[in-house]
């Protein structure tokens, strides 16, 4: 099997960690890295053995031998950092939150399609093998017919610039309530009948942590809340009349348990041996660009722009 090329653009935390897992699979090398200085590009070239380091992502996009890009700057950079990628026909898997509006993301699936060039959203949830075992045993019947679900995520994080300012895309919501409102999408689907909310603020205007409840057809209902001032549970909770299924950590789902209307268990499923869980999202670019797809089944472009499109407007009820 040839190798897999991959670029990275951004130096921080998630970069870290895409790179550390990138490091540990077969048939894959980061050949290179771009920052805005070239001193820290160097220094984590150095650190993970990337072929190359720039300190101009232009530069680095003229390179020929580039499967795949891979964003990790913060969420205000994305749209720039992307489209530069799809201009140039790189493919890219960028991180969540896709962009910073709906508007921005049309744009860029728009161009995606305009240059026949792969683009995903890293929602790393979304392509995890546990994560596809939840509608398994939804579908297996094993708790009736599932009717309302319960999910959030928090961490104490707000002390981190890129989560408190504004003009860097903060706020719980993109950051750790894109992920509840992926599980719900997951679930019940990405068209909710009634959107209901409500918002706490930082200090900057950001929204600091919030409640939202989605209704659906045929009576289903999702309740989620997010937070970047406490550290949650991060369960997720969905139930029907013959029982109810518990998701440990929606973040990165570790077990799945299943308990009868006895409230007695019934099933449990483990998490799989993994790197990080970022392998994944890399194995679905791959074979997504290997069949020429512009898209992949896991995360479907209009699945990231229906949920931006939510994000948008809850971000402009709460006036954030």
């Amino acid at each position: 099997m040839n190798t897999f090329n991959i670029a990275i653009i951004g130096t921080g935390r998630m970069a870290e960690k895409m790179a550390a897992t990138l490091c540990q699979l077969s048939n894959i090398k980061i050949t290179a890295v771009a920052s805005r200085r070239m001193e820290t590009a160097r220094l984590f070239a150095e650190k993970f053995e990337v072929t190359e380091a720039f300190d101009s992502y232009e530069k680095m996009l003229d390179k020929e031998n580039i499967d795949l890009v891979y964003i990790a700057t913060p969420h205000s950079e994305h749209y720039q950092h992307a489209k530069a990628c799809l201009e140039k026909r790189k493919p890219v898997l960028c991180e969540k939150a896709f962009t910073m509006t709906a508007r921005e993301a049309e744009e860029l699936l728009s161009l995606s399609k305009r240059n026949q060039t792969f683009i995903t959203e890293g929602v790393w949830t979304r392509y995890m093998p546990l994560s596809g075992k939840i509608n398994e045993v939804l579908e297996s019947g094993m708790i009736g017919i599932p009717t309302i679900l319960s999910a959030n995520l928090g961490y104490p994080v707000a002390h981190k610039e890129r989560l408190i300012k504004p003009e860097l895309g903060g706020g719980a919501l993109l950051d750790l309530g894109v992920y509840t409102l992926n599980f719900a999408s997951m679930i019940f689907g990405s068209h909710p009948k009634t959107v209901s909310s409500s918002c706490i603020k930082a200090d900057t205007g950001v929204d600091a942590q919030e409640s939202i409840t989605l209704t659906f057809e045929n009576n289903k209902m999702a309740v989620l809340y997010s937070t970047m001032l406490a550290k949650t549970d991060r369960l997720g909770i969905i139930s029907g009349e013959k029982g109810h299924v518990i998701v440990e950590n929606i973040n990165n789902p570790e077990r799945i348990v299943v308990v009868n209307e006895e409230y007695e268990l019934i099933a449990a499923y483990e998490r799989p041996p993994q790197i990080s869980g970022y392998e994944y999202e890399i194995y679905a670019c791959m074979e997504a660009i290997r069949n020429g797809w512009l898209e992949t089944p896991a995360m479907p472009h209009q699945e990231t722009l229906r949920i931006m499109q939510l994000m948008d407007r809850l971000r402009e009820e709460w006036g954030c």
